[in-house]
């Protein structure tokens, strides 16, 4: 069987891919910063120190035939940095490809980058919902730091012999979260009224587990060599309905109310909270038709399943 590295291995994503490859007996490798203690013993670990530096991991990818690469400066709401697009890039897009460059000379196979729904955009009009292709790069230096690395990759793929693999997820959700979705988890706990109960906009999520199925989907099949996937639980839904079933899985009831929409975009535009309407207020829907036509890919878990798994007492 071929040996996986699975950078990133202490996060969010790259934890559940990492726990999921070795609970199926594949020969997996967590990728981390410095030894963790999180990690099973019975895993071997690589310790990669800062991506963001200058290093040299010919010697450690010798030996490794596909790589994860979930290791990400992540999305920052309210970035304080006085230079966001270099210090995203610097991780991001410099690193990746850095590692990536590597890891073709190490004689790596396959190289899966998680990106993310971003780069698309913010936010989809009706009955256009994002696709792979784009025609513009994004202007969110978190976005543009994984489109650039996007394509880099591509670039890499027709000059080497390692085949790249791009995944552009939504939100993903589940066991381990934190940031928004955590929010409105929290929000929704304590019963504080919210007031969305008019909003009719549909958005795209992904559970962690059907996440990690479709880049395990991906490891071996021919098909998935030098493609970009948009991948999605399948079933859009608005905030209102999000939350309601977010109340559902905790055993609660969701406080929600209206307010016109307008309104509410007037008073976050105010606040400076500008880009925070986009996630609550406006529609983000994905085609993931290629993942089914193309690799056979479906969802194992609903939105229930996942929320009732994770939040059910």
């Amino acid at each position: 069987m071929q040996k996986i590295l699975v950078t990133g291995a202490t996060g969010f994503i790259g934890q559940a891919v990492l726990q999921a490859l070795h609970q199926n007996h594949a020969p997996v490798v967590a990728g981390v910063r410095e030894y963790s203690t999180t990690i099973a013993k019975n895993i071997e670990q690589i310790p990669l120190g800062d991506l963001s530096q200058t290093n040299d991991y010919h010697h450690l990818l010798s030996h490794i035939d596909i790589i994860i690469h979930s290791a990400a400066r992540a999305h920052i709401l309210h970035n304080k940095d006085s230079d966001p697009l270099s210090s995203f890039r610097q991780v991001n897009t410099q690193a990746t490809l850095m590692l990536a460059k590597q890891a073709a000379q190490a004689g790596v196979k396959r190289f899966i980058f998680l990106s993310s729904i971003k780069v698309n955009g913010e936010f989809t009009h009706v009955n256009a919902p994002f696709t792979p292709e784009i025609n513009t790069a994004p202007s969110d230096p978190y976005a543009l730091s994984k489109f650039e690395a996007e394509q880099g990759l591509k670039k890499l793929a027709t000059q080497t012999n390692m085949e790249v693999v791009i995944i552009r997820p939504p939100l993903v959700y589940g066991p381990g979260v934190k940031a928004n979705f955590a929010n409105l988890v929290k929000w929704v706990r304590w019963g504080i009224p919210l007031p969305f109960a008019g909003l009719n906009n549909k958005r795209a999520f992904i559970a962690i587990d059907n996440l990690v199925s479709f880049i395990i989907h991906c490891l071996y099949r021919p098909q998935a060599a030098n493609e970009t996937f948009l991948v999605s639980d399948g079933a859009d839904i608005s905030t209102a309905e999000l939350l309601r079933k977010v109340a559902k899985a905790q055993g609660k009831q969701a406080r929600l109310f209206s307010i016109p929409t307008h309104w509410m975009r007037i008073a976050a535009n105010c606040m400076g909270q500008q880009k925070i309407t986009h996630r609550l207020f406006d529609s983000l829907e994905v085609d993931s038709s290629k993942t089914k036509q193309h690799l056979g890919w479906q969802a194992i878990v609903s939105m229930e399943e996942q929320l009732n798994r994770w939040l059910k007492k």
